[in-house]
């Protein structure tokens, strides 16, 4: 401290320092004294800055201590600080001259024991079922038989070569290994880029897209297996196209990609048993199935056969079916002879009439008949005749004349007078009546006038009475009344038109 203090001044006994020695000083101090510490407190504000610094508080019921984890050693952390989390923070203590504070640069955070870990999954599981992603509705099947499995896990592990043996054992299947940390910082971050790194394969390409995926882990505590408690693997589970099992840890072992995972499987043999069936079963369960068939169709035939062959029992002989028929054929053969004579005497019988008739006897007899028939038919086409039936066709039509001519006036009647009641409906149900009883309408113009402020912003007003109108001028000085427009006179009703007389006719029948 002694290269800090300046020569006093003449009468004064305190050196003087200025305000940079001073936080030079205090950040030696603290850093001399403070080298690398552990401190444990409950985590409070966090604050993640747009350049990667995370900024946030470490309490207790009685203090706060500020930390900064810069961006660079964020990256490395292995447990991200929330709020209200109980943790135990690595680092160097330090003070900010410029703000007369000191905080603490944390360069690793633990969580402060697994009851707290505990706490924080609880709460990250409850946010994450109230947005959806544990639903059972959302989860997809697990396919039969996939052609392609994907397995994220440790490429050294025993985990894999089990998941291999198991499927070599029961249908081999082409697998595509994505090599990933199952524990530590760096878990996380791989397992989510693994399963959006299948997702992103093109189906059938130079490296195909794999029908299902198996995330799998070996057991371990639960801080070995926390990476697959975090919320990036969660949310890439969710967002998988790709069904996916979950196979981490144990069977007493539950992480938050089992919640997630469209199938969870107790451990990472179960899972390989879960994704493909047995080749020897199926091949068994085939075969039978064969040999059903085979057996039914032989049943089916059998049983047709000998159906057939009941039905044929039942049916007559051929000699049966056509021996009637032969027998209807022998009897007609036989009338057929004697009917065609008989038909041949018949007709000479009529062609020898019908050649009498031609006789010149006949021919005179039967023109006088003709002739007869067409005296008759004259003495029906004389003048007297027709002009007796003219008339009687004339009379006729004056007489439906008559009847419409009735009718037409009758309907008309009908309809002015009914038009004439609606007119005295109309006139004793509109506002002219009611002006007759003293009231009165306000005009403005084409509106009517409802209210006194409206009245008075209009510049021309007129009142309506039951005999005209009456205009009001500026400063309410009225202006005679235009005199009612006459009424128009009444239509006189249209008179029958007379009836036609016959016309005789004017020259004579041509007959």
């Amino acid at each position: 401290m002694s290269d800090l203090i300046d020569d006093p001044i003449p009468g004064a006994n305190a050196p003087e320092f200025t305000v940079s020695e001073i936080s030079g000083a205090v950040k030696r101090t603290i850093e001399g004294a403070f080298d690398r510490i552990r401190v444990r407190g409950e985590v409070g504000r966090v604050f993640r800055a747009r350049s990667g610094h995370l900024y946030y508080d470490i309490k207790d019921d009685n203090n706060v201590l500020s930390c900064t984890t810069w961006k660079g050693q964020a990256a490395r952390l292995s447990v991200l600080p929330e709020e209200g989390m109980e943790v135990i923070v690595t680092g160097k203590l330090t003070a900010f001259g410029a703000q007369s504070k000191y905080n603490m640069n944390v360069e690793e955070v633990v969580v402060a024991g697994e009851g707290a870990l505990m706490a924080m999954l609880e709460k990250r599981k409850k946010a994450l079922a109230a947005e959806g992603l544990f639903d059972e509705a959302r989860k997809r099947p697990i396919p039969y038989l996939p052609e392609i499995i994907g397995v994220v896990t440790s490429p050294s592990g025993a985990v894999i070569r089990d998941i291999l043996h198991r499927l070599r054992d029961r249908f081999p299947r082409k697998v595509l290994i994505w090599p990933v940390a199952v524990q530590g910082q760096n878990c996380a971050p791989e397992v989510a880029n693994a399963i959006r790194g299948f997702n992103a394969l093109t189906p059938g390409g130079a490296l195909p897209r794999p029908d299902l995926i198996i995330v799998a882990r070996g057991g371990g505590s639960i801080e070995d297996l926390w990476g697959f408690n975090e919320e990036i693997v969660a949310r890439a589970v969710a967002a998988s196209d790709i069904p996916l099992i979950s196979a981490v840890g144990h069977e007493t072992d539950t992480t938050l990609i089992d919640f997630v995972s469209d199938k969870r499987a107790p451990t990472p043999t179960a899972a390989a048993e879960l994704a493909v069936p047995v080749r020897l079963e199926l091949l068994s369960w085939v075969d039978q199935q064969g040999g059903r068939l085979t057996h039914a169709l032989t049943q089916g035939v059998t049983r047709r056969a000998q159906r057939l062959r009941d039905l044929s029992r039942a049916l007559p002989r051929p000699e049966q079916l056509l021996d009637p028929a032969r027998q209807r054929l022998d009897f007609v053969g036989h009338r057929l002879a004697p009917a065609l004579i008989g038909v041949t005497q018949k007709r000479r019988v009529h062609l020898s009439t019908l050649s009498g008739s031609l006789r010149p006897a006949s021919l005179r007899r039967n023109v006088a008949e003709a002739r007869q028939r067409q005296d008759r038919l004259k003495t029906r086409l004389t003048p007297e005749v027709i002009t007796r039936d003219v008339t009687r066709k004339r009379t006729d039509l004056n007489r439906l004349s008559d009847r419409l001519t009735r009718v037409g006036t009758v309907n008309n009647d009908r309809l002015r007078a009914r038009l004439e009641t609606l007119n005295r409906m109309r006139n004793s149900l509109g506002y002219e009546e009611t002006l007759k009883r003293g009231y009165a309408v306000v005009w403005d113009g084409d509106a009517v006038v409802t209210t006194a402020a409206r009245a008075a912003e209009a510049s021309d007003l007129q009142i309506q009475f039951a005999d005209g109108k009456m205009s009001v001028g500026e400063g309410g000085a009225p202006v005679p009344p235009a005199p009612a427009a006459p009424k128009p006179a009444p239509k006189p009703k249209p008179k029958a038109k007379p009836k036609p007389k016959p016309d005789t006719p004017e020259q004579g029948s041509l007959f």
